[in-house]
């Protein structure tokens, strides 16, 4: 086996199909099954089966995902070393970002650090927090950017705290929501759990749920066309949206937050890419 055959099984073992493998790795599916045949063949066994679903791997298959998954990560982290010899600040710096911050915040800071770092070079991952907390433990980022509380044996600092906001085209009164239609979106489960919570102290019945949309943009963009009221982190919300804006608070008063958490393993710090990223960043996020 090389790297090629380390990525390769890597890969079918995330997609779980031949098809899409092949799409991810820009090979054909003859080629693709051909290396898989004498994957097979040099090590004497089955490595997978096929189902109606796709491909599942055998118990010999999963162990030889972890081999490749060990290997890949020996040979990063060998890279990231002999980088980190130089004097310069260079490498790649990889990254698993919420999709939010990814989307408002992340462009602006990896635009500043470049001018700062011009020999470094970016790669980024982006969905749920959920999703970038797998990223984080099967190490396949030096660090994360997370939204909502997760626990984490690692570094855990944080970025930013921000209000949880309800919007409306028109103005509305809190005490009227559970009549009004809601637009829910779908999210992260720490979002959705937050604002759950939230309902569940202010309000004794369920919200009545009009749409439920895939996305918090579309969400917006329903509102904005006075379909309905949505309830969206802060970091979503510009003055030119031209929405009633209300920042939600518990029945203390004390106010709905939802915190952004910076998380990287400390032996990163070794890494002079990975140490400047950070240092950078709670500067600016200060």
């Amino acid at each position: 086996m090389d790297q090629k055959d380390w990525i390769l099984i890597k890969t079918l073992h995330e997609e779980k199909n031949i098809t899409r493998t092949a799409e991810r790795l820009y090979v054909s599916q003859p080629s693709l099954s051909y290396r898989l045949k004498n994957l097979e063949e040099e090590f004497g066994v089955s490595l997978f089966f096929k189902t109606k679903k796709g491909i599942e791997f055998t118990s010999e298959g999963e162990h030889l995902v972890r081999y490749a998954e060990n290997m890949w990560k020996q040979l990063q982290e060998t890279k990231d070393s002999i980088r980190n010899m130089s004097e310069t600040v260079t490498g790649t710096l990889r990254l698993g970002v919420s999709s939010n911050f990814a989307q408002h915040k992340l462009p602006k800071i990896l635009k500043q650090f470049s001018l700062h770092y011009p020999n470094v070079q970016f790669s980024v991952n982006t969905g749920w927090s959920t999703q970038v907390m797998n990223l984080l433990d099967s190490s396949r980022v030096h660090v994360g950017i997370l939204r909502g509380n997760y626990p984490w044996n690692g570094e855990k600092s944080l970025l930013t705290k921000e209000r949880l906001c309800l919007i409306s085209k028109k103005e509305i009164a809190i005490d009227d929501l559970p009549n009004l239609p809601y637009i829910n979106y779908k999210t992260d489960t720490s979002l959705k759990d937050l604002i759950q919570d939230w309902w569940h102290d202010k309000f004794s019945e369920p919200p009545f749920v009009a749409m439920e949309v895939d996305r918090q943009e579309t969400a917006k963009e329903m509102v904005k066309n006075d379909l309905g009221f949505a309830i969206l982190p802060e970091i979503c919300l510009h003055s030119s949206d031209n929405l009633y804006t209300y920042g939600l608070s518990y029945r203390d008063e004390s106010p709905l937050l939802r915190n952004t958490w910076l998380m990287y393993d400390p032996s990163y710090l070794n890494l002079s890419v990975v140490k400047a990223f950070i240092d950078f960043l709670k500067l600016s996020e200060k």
